[in-house]
């Protein structure tokens, strides 16, 4: 019976737990230092190794981007000058509205800083408004580039 069973022996493991005849060897302080410089030194290679790897990944995406929108300009002539005019007609508008904006600001000064109902009622009237305003003026100023301009803002 005993010899088909495993015995008991069998299902431990023996670990040692003296300590090794080998000790390692105690770093001076200035080793230490050098070892901890060397490894900050390999993490910033390292660091600098993604970087440029992220680097060229948005450098490639801005290029196709790029490509795409001077692609569709070129599909799209008179859309493109239709939205470079619309983009100065609304820049003109935002001027208007910001000059609105700053005139009601400093006639309800103290009341805007005194009370948080106006403060918040001013932000709901014109917050929306500018972001929205600013939002379509900036795709349209951006559909509506000059091929010239974006070759400039690309050599910059």
């Amino acid at each position: 019976m005993s010899s088909r069973e495993p015995s008991i022996a069998s299902m431990f493991s023996q670990v040692d737990v003296t300590s090794s005849s080998q000790s390692r060897p105690v770093m001076t302080q200035s080793e230490e230092q050098v070892e901890l410089l060397r490894e900050v030194l390999a993490a910033q290679d390292r660091t600098n190794e993604l970087l440029e790897e992220l680097l060229g990944a948005m450098a490639a995406n801005q290029k196709q981007r790029s490509q795409e929108l001077a692609q569709w300009k070129k599909s799209n002539p008179d859309l493109a000058d239709d939205c470079r005019e619309a983009a100065e007609v609304l820049s003109k508008v935002q001027v208007e509205y910001l000059d609105r904006m700053t005139e009601e600001i400093t006639d309800t000064h103290d009341d805007l800083v005194d009370g948080e109902f106006m403060l918040n009622e001013f932000i709901d009237r014109y917050g929306p408004r500018l972001a929205h305003l600013n939002g379509v003026l900036q795709v349209l100023a951006q559909l509506g580039t000059s091929p010239t301009a974006e070759t400039t803002e690309a050599q910059s």
